[in-house]
Protein backbone atom coordinates (compact mmCIF):
# COMPACT_ATOMS: atom_id res chain seq x y z
CA UNK A 1 0.00 0.00 0.00
CA UNK A 2 1.22 3.35 -1.25
CA UNK A 3 1.54 6.26 1.18
CA UNK A 4 -1.20 9.10 0.01
CA UNK A 5 -0.14 12.64 -0.95
CA UNK A 6 -2.78 15.53 -1.05
CA UNK A 7 -1.22 18.16 -3.25
CA UNK A 8 -2.75 21.83 -2.79
CA UNK A 9 -1.64 24.68 -5.06
CA UNK A 10 -3.53 27.45 -7.08
CA UNK A 11 -1.65 25.88 -10.32
CA UNK A 12 -5.23 24.48 -12.14
CA UNK A 13 -6.35 27.88 -12.89
CA UNK A 14 -3.54 28.74 -15.55
CA UNK A 15 -2.88 26.69 -18.60
CA UNK A 16 0.59 27.01 -17.99
CA UNK A 17 0.61 26.45 -14.28
CA UNK A 18 -1.61 23.11 -15.18
CA UNK A 19 1.22 22.26 -18.51
CA UNK A 20 3.59 22.49 -15.26
CA UNK A 21 1.06 20.33 -12.52
CA UNK A 22 0.19 17.78 -14.93
CA UNK A 23 3.44 17.20 -16.56
CA UNK A 24 6.48 17.89 -13.94
CA UNK A 25 4.92 18.60 -10.51
CA UNK A 26 2.13 15.41 -10.11
CA UNK A 27 4.72 12.74 -12.14
CA UNK A 28 7.45 13.63 -9.90
CA UNK A 29 5.21 13.28 -6.92
CA UNK A 30 3.92 9.59 -8.42
CA UNK A 31 7.17 8.46 -9.22
CA UNK A 32 8.53 8.70 -5.35
CA UNK A 33 5.96 6.14 -4.64
CA UNK A 34 2.65 8.52 -3.61
CA UNK A 35 -0.79 7.59 -4.25
CA UNK A 36 -1.76 11.57 -5.63
CA UNK A 37 -4.98 13.11 -4.14
CA UNK A 38 -5.22 15.42 -6.73
CA UNK A 39 -7.89 18.39 -5.95
CA UNK A 40 -8.02 18.89 -9.35
CA UNK A 41 -9.34 15.78 -10.20
CA UNK A 42 -11.66 14.92 -7.45
CA UNK A 43 -15.12 16.06 -8.41
CA UNK A 44 -15.81 15.07 -11.85
CA UNK A 45 -15.84 17.20 -15.00
CA UNK A 46 -19.09 16.00 -15.56
CA UNK A 47 -20.28 18.19 -12.50
CA UNK A 48 -18.16 21.17 -13.14
CA UNK A 49 -18.57 21.71 -16.97
CA UNK A 50 -22.68 22.17 -17.00
CA UNK A 51 -22.23 24.85 -14.39
CA UNK A 52 -19.16 26.43 -15.96
CA UNK A 53 -21.25 26.55 -19.17
CA UNK A 54 -24.15 28.36 -17.64
CA UNK A 55 -24.93 31.91 -18.92
CA UNK A 56 -24.13 35.06 -16.22
CA UNK A 57 -26.55 35.42 -14.01
CA UNK A 58 -28.84 33.77 -10.98
CA UNK A 59 -28.71 30.36 -11.74
CA UNK A 60 -25.13 30.07 -12.19
CA UNK A 61 -24.48 31.81 -9.24
CA UNK A 62 -26.72 29.25 -7.16
CA UNK A 63 -25.72 26.18 -9.16
CA UNK A 64 -21.90 27.28 -8.34
CA UNK A 65 -22.68 27.98 -4.52
CA UNK A 66 -24.11 24.32 -4.19
CA UNK A 67 -21.20 22.79 -6.68
CA UNK A 68 -18.74 24.59 -4.04
CA UNK A 69 -19.79 22.81 -1.14
CA UNK A 70 -19.51 19.48 -2.45
CA UNK A 71 -15.55 20.32 -4.35
CA UNK A 72 -14.64 21.68 -0.75
CA UNK A 73 -16.44 18.48 1.00
CA UNK A 74 -13.94 16.56 -1.68
CA UNK A 75 -10.81 18.38 -0.68
CA UNK A 76 -11.63 17.64 2.73
CA UNK A 77 -11.67 14.20 2.72
CA UNK A 78 -9.27 13.82 0.24
CA UNK A 79 -7.03 15.76 3.03
CA UNK A 80 -8.07 13.43 5.89
CA UNK A 81 -7.03 10.15 4.12
CA UNK A 82 -3.48 11.74 3.05
CA UNK A 83 -0.31 10.85 4.87
CA UNK A 84 1.38 14.16 3.78
CA UNK A 85 0.38 17.50 1.85
CA UNK A 86 2.28 19.13 -0.72
CA UNK A 87 1.77 22.59 -0.89
CA UNK A 88 2.56 24.86 -4.11
CA UNK A 89 3.80 28.29 -2.19
CA UNK A 90 4.51 29.97 -6.00
CA UNK A 91 3.30 33.91 -6.27
CA UNK A 92 3.75 37.19 -4.88
CA UNK A 93 1.48 35.56 -1.59
CA UNK A 94 0.31 32.22 -1.13
CA UNK A 95 -3.01 31.42 -2.43
CA UNK A 96 -5.87 31.64 -0.16
CA UNK A 97 -6.77 28.12 -0.74
CA UNK A 98 -3.69 26.40 -0.62
CA UNK A 99 -3.05 28.29 2.17
CA UNK A 100 -6.12 27.05 4.06
CA UNK A 101 -5.43 23.56 2.75
CA UNK A 102 -1.88 23.91 5.01
CA UNK A 103 -4.05 25.04 7.68
CA UNK A 104 -6.78 21.99 8.16
CA UNK A 105 -4.04 19.49 7.19
CA UNK A 106 -1.68 21.02 10.13
CA UNK A 107 -4.63 20.98 12.53
CA UNK A 108 -5.00 17.26 11.61
CA UNK A 109 -1.31 16.66 12.47
CA UNK A 110 -0.30 16.12 9.02
CA UNK A 111 3.06 16.52 7.48
CA UNK A 112 3.27 19.61 5.09
CA UNK A 113 6.33 19.55 2.32
CA UNK A 114 6.50 23.21 0.70
CA UNK A 115 7.47 23.80 -2.81
CA UNK A 116 8.38 26.99 -3.86
CA UNK A 117 10.19 27.73 -7.16
CA UNK A 118 9.46 31.38 -7.44
CA UNK A 119 12.47 33.17 -6.57
CA UNK A 120 10.78 36.50 -5.84
CA UNK A 121 10.31 37.42 -1.84
CA UNK A 122 6.89 36.03 -0.32
CA UNK A 123 7.44 36.60 3.28
CA UNK A 124 6.91 39.54 5.74
CA UNK A 125 10.46 39.73 6.52
CA UNK A 126 13.76 38.41 5.69
CA UNK A 127 13.29 35.97 8.65
CA UNK A 128 10.49 34.05 6.32
CA UNK A 129 10.25 32.21 2.90
CA UNK A 130 6.95 32.69 2.73
CA UNK A 131 3.64 34.20 4.54
CA UNK A 132 4.82 33.52 8.20
CA UNK A 133 1.29 32.37 9.82
CA UNK A 134 1.67 29.82 6.75
CA UNK A 135 5.25 28.99 7.41
CA UNK A 136 4.32 28.16 11.18
CA UNK A 137 2.24 25.96 10.20
CA UNK A 138 3.87 23.64 7.20
CA UNK A 139 7.03 23.43 10.30
CA UNK A 140 4.46 22.61 13.24
CA UNK A 141 4.72 19.02 12.40
CA UNK A 142 7.93 18.58 11.25
CA UNK A 143 7.42 19.83 7.61
CA UNK A 144 9.77 21.66 5.33
CA UNK A 145 10.18 24.22 2.54
CA UNK A 146 12.23 23.50 -0.08
CA UNK A 147 12.98 25.43 -3.39
CA UNK A 148 13.59 23.56 -6.43
CA UNK A 149 12.50 20.37 -7.75
CA UNK A 150 15.49 18.01 -6.77
CA UNK A 151 14.98 19.23 -3.08
CA UNK A 152 11.38 18.40 -3.50
CA UNK A 153 12.20 14.58 -4.69
CA UNK A 154 14.70 14.80 -1.53
CA UNK A 155 12.46 15.35 0.95
CA UNK A 156 9.44 13.51 -0.69
CA UNK A 157 11.48 10.32 -0.72
CA UNK A 158 12.39 11.34 2.81
CA UNK A 159 8.60 11.13 3.79
CA UNK A 160 7.80 8.48 1.41
CA UNK A 161 10.17 6.01 3.27
CA UNK A 162 9.18 7.16 6.83
CA UNK A 163 5.48 6.31 5.98
CA UNK A 164 5.68 3.29 3.95
CA UNK A 165 7.70 1.66 6.54
CA UNK A 166 4.21 2.85 9.12
CA UNK A 167 2.16 1.01 6.59
CA UNK A 168 4.44 -2.33 6.41
CA UNK A 169 3.71 -2.15 10.63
Amino acid sequence: MKPVAYVASPLGFSEAGKLFYDTVLIPLIAEIGFEIRDPWTLTPREFIDPVQALPYGEEKRKRWTGLNLVIGSNNRKAIEESDIIVAVLDGTDVDSGTAAEIGYGSALGKTIVGYRGDFRPGGENEGSIVNLQVEYFIYLNNGEIVTDLESLKIALAKYENRFSRKLED
